[in-house]
């Protein structure tokens, strides 16, 4: 199975305001293993990141506008998620993102029915604790020190690792949960009692040959047994 893990930046929280993506990062997951391959783009918003958003990831519009607007990176990307699985922490927010420069790009917005939400896992598996991106990756011991500012393909990497550990906890606990460990100890023992055993009576020549191998054996356990 292909699946890709995503994220995104923004130059703010709204799209009904205005806001529009900085920044896309695309990793490859097949068979819940990251494969090294990913797609990743800074993009040219046409507009001023907020002061909020350039605190989270850093980026500012002056270092924005050199780069290609989304609909120049358009089919770029939708040729790189194609069809597969898109694994999102918190996917509403991307989503409505991506959607929203699809249609302006004139192109097929994502269904939902395609999109795995890391955010609404971890708060199922992991109920009252911490469900950040951040939280996680210390639950589950993978390093983010890379991570000093928000970025796409920093987190989409990092998510990647956070949502193959929870799809191997998940698989674990649905192969467990369907083992049936209950044995019937009654019939074992009505099984035993109809083994019949066959008592084998050895000819006075095999004992004699048996006996000759013994002695070429130095201190055999059976010679030490004999003496006993």
């Amino acid at each position: 199975m292909r699946e890709i893990s995503l994220d995104t930046e923004t130059t703010g929280l709204s799209v009904t305001n205005g806001d529009r993506i900085t920044e896309i990062g695309c990793v490859e997951i097949i068979d819940k293993r990251v494969t090294g391959k990913f797609f990743h783009s800074y993009v040219n918003p046409e507009k001023e990141v907020s002061k909020e958003a350039e605190k989270i990831s850093g980026l500012t519009y002056d270092f924005l506008k050199s780069h290609p607007k989304f609909k120049e990176i358009c089919d770029e990307f939708l040729n790189f998620i194609k069809d597969s699985r898109l694994v999102i922490h918190n996917a509403s927010f991307d989503i409505e993102f991506l959607n929203m420069e699809l249609k302006e790009a004139g192109t097929e917005v994502l269904k939902n029915d395609r999109v795995v939400d890391t955010l609404a896992i971890a708060r199922q598996k992991y109920p009252g604790s911490p469900s950040t991106l951040d939280a996680l990756c210390k639950k589950f011991s993978i390093n983010a020190s890379k991570r000093i500012k928000h970025g796409a393909l920093i987190d989409a990497e990092l998510l990647a690792e956070v949502y193959i550990v929870m799809s191997v906890e998940k698989r674990q606990k649905d192969i467990f949960s369907s083992v049936n460990y209950s044995y019937d100890y009654s019939n074992s023992i009505n099984r035993n009692k109809e083994l019949q055993f066959k008592l084998i009576q050895v000819s006075d020549d095999e004992l004699s040959l048996h006996n000759e191998f013994l002695k070429k054996i130095k201190n055999s356990i059976w010679e030490n047994i004999n003496k006993c």
